[in-house]
């Protein structure tokens, strides 16, 4: 059996999620890179279950479980490649970070993003310029477009910040309407909001 036939279908078909782990744990020390196309995961926080998608070292996808983890992952095998491979090992680190991020103690991440998932160079630059919102304040669609130095493209902006593959780690919840309104969420707009007042109390 080759590496391909081990991974076109996940191992967590596996029924017993304690061996499931241990066994992906231990393949991942065997398999190279180039064997897996994408490691994946999900995580308790206080806004529900996530989905957390890596691709080598770098975080590929966050999604919320109102997206349906299925559907998630089936478009990640449709775009990245169909060997996935169900464990937590890659997403030690963004796990801790979120855990600390959802009681207010980290203001910010510090893991690799991959956004291959966008492939429009404009919507690219939006998601990455999201990280230089302050922790505890928000921006206007408006400004945020006239940062990218395109007032014009108020649409465009709304349209990368909804397509977000890495939310919260690339913090699209900051940007709000012009007129103070919190505009449309992946996560939904109750999402956004405690994001907001978490932020918002815990900033310094």
């Amino acid at each position: 059996m080759t590496s391909d036939d081990v991974f076109t279908t996940t191992i967590d078909a596996f029924t017993d999620a304690s061996s499931t782990e241990a066994l992906t744990n231990r393949l991942l020390e065997h398999v190279r890179p180039r064997d897996v196309d994408v490691v994946w995961t999900t995580h308790e926080t206080l806004l529900g279950r996530l989905l957390l998608a890596f691709r080598d070292d770098a975080v590929v996808r966050i999604a919320f479980e109102s997206e349906g983890f299925d559907a998630v992952l089936d478009d990640l095998g449709e775009r990245l490649g169909r060997r996935t491979l169900r464990s937590a090992q890659p997403a030690d680190t963004l796990r801790r970070q979120l855990d600390l991020y959802f009681t207010g103690v980290r203001v910010e991440f510090s893991v690799t993003p991959d956004l291959s998932l966008s492939t429009a160079p404009f919507r690219r630059e939006v998601q990455s310029s999201l990280t230089t919102i302050p922790y505890g304040r928000t921006i206007s669609y408006a400004d945020l477009a006239s940062s990218t130095g395109r007032p014009r493209a108020v649409r465009a902006v709304g349209s990368a910040c909804a397509s977000n593959p890495l939310p919260i780690v690339l913090p699209c919840h900051r940007v709000v309407r012009s007129d103070g309104s919190l505009g449309n969420y992946l996560g939904g707009v109750e999402a956004k909001q405690r994001l907001l007042e978490l932020e918002s109390a815990a900033a310094p």
